[in-house]
């Protein structure tokens, strides 16, 4: 199997199930912002985070099956052989929320990206989570996304900023805290 069909290189894609839409559509950007946090996650990954892997390699997983689900046209034969969001996925990730926090000391200040390369790179992948989550809402506006991929991206944004600090937290790293410029 060839990695290049050609078919692309005039600005155009096919959708899992059918279907050609612009590379600049809505929904190929959104599950290519999803790609991209997929990427950083796996950034991060190699970073040797120790613990938190098993947990970025879940995340990663489900966030390939969120992309599937973008990929895919509603209604289309493919739709369904793909598999589908659970619910329960956002409440691991509250748990799992809780459960550092728990051991983390309590925030007492805004904190800045950095500490660790493994945290930094949590850090980005929150912002690009935050990123996909922008470009994601117009379709679930529109009715082309259901609201509960919004909802594991938004609880999604949290568990990653609370890994970063755990991430600094194992390593033995304070948090960076932001402190405001004296004018």
């Amino acid at each position: 199997m060839k990695i290049y069909t050609k078919t692309g290189d005039g600005g155009d894609t096919s959708l899992f199930g059918g279907g050609r839409v612009g590379k600049e559509s809505d929904r190929v950007e959104s599950y290519g912002q999803l790609d991209e946090l997929n990427a950083v996650l796996g950034m991060a990954r190699a970073e040797g985070l120790g613990k938190l892997d098993g947990l970025m390699q879940t995340l990663q997983d489900q966030l390939f099956t969120i992309g599937s689900i973008l990929a895919t046209p509603a209604g289309s034969k493919a739709a369904a052989h793909i598999p589908q969001m659970k619910a329960e996925w956002v409440t691991a990730m509250e748990e799992a929320i809780d459960a550092f926090d728990s051991e983390l000391p309590p925030l007492t200040t805004f904190i800045l990206p950095g500490g660790t390369k493994g945290a930094a790179a949590l850090h980005v992948a929150r912002c690009v989570c935050r990123r996909a989550e922008r470009r994601i809402v117009p379709l679930m506006r529109a009715g082309d996304v259901e609201q509960d991929v919004i909802v594991y991206l938004n609880r999604l944004s949290d568990l990653l900023f609370t890994m970063a600090r755990a991430a600094n937290a194992n390593a033995g790293v304070k948090d960076v805290p932001w402190v405001a410029p004296k004018s």
